[in-house]
């Protein structure tokens, strides 16, 4: 008397001979035909999903630097990027920051290009990136580089305080905003691979 495991072994070889190959079954089982990801690829799929993140900062950093330079420093004149020197060392010192800023954009332009090539680029998750690139960025300048560190200030002669809680305030929005959406993407992929295993 044959088991089931060889009848269904013998069930596959005949549809095979048809063209229509079926996993064989063991019991009331059907053998799942789809391979389940290699820890290699899964390593990979997380490595390409933070890389988008990190693609995004990059670019909200440089922005936001571009941003600062040319509409603090160049258009209204409100600070250099050091101001605890000479008004020339003030402009050395925003060439610097200029080439940073276009530095980081150009670069995580070329990494934006590579992610649009390699077929992973996720643009929710890239756009989380870049609100939080600008409100880290912009956070950063505004406590480390103007309070603690103080390089320069956003304006002089003037009360800071509003300036101070709008430069920061905005800072913190923005840098929530990006992590919201972050996490919300992160909950749509997780019911997604809910779905597909159910």
């Amino acid at each position: 008397m044959s088991t089931d495991a060889e009848r269904g072994g013998r069930r596959g070889r005949t549809d095979g001979r048809l063209g229509a190959s079926h996993p064989p079954t063991t019991g009331n089982t059907i053998a799942s035909s789809t391979r389940p990801p290699a820890p290699a690829e899964q390593r990979g799929g997380a490595l390409l999903r933070r890389r988008n993140v990190l693609v995004g900062f990059l670019f909200g950093c440089g922005i936001i630097a571009f941003v600062d330079e040319a509409v603090f420093h160049q258009l209204l004149h409100w600070h250099h990027f050091y101001d605890r020197s000479t008004p020339a060392a003030g402009l050395v010192s925003d060439g610097v920051f200029h080439a940073f800023s276009w530095f980081a954009t150009v670069a995580s332009l070329f990494l934006f290009a590579d992610l649009r090539r390699r077929g992973a680029l996720s643009t929710r998750r890239w756009l989380a990136g870049i609100l939080m690139g600008i409100g880290a960025f912009q956070l950063f300048d505004g406590v480390v580089q103007h309070k603690l560190l103080g390089l320069h200030e956003i304006r002089y002669a003037v009360d800071l305080l509003p300036y101070d809680l709008a430069w920061n305030g905005a800072a913190v929005v923005i840098l929530v905003a990006g992590v919201l959406l972050l996490l919300a993407v992160r909950r749509a992929e997780l019911r997604g691979s809910r779905a597909d295993d159910g």
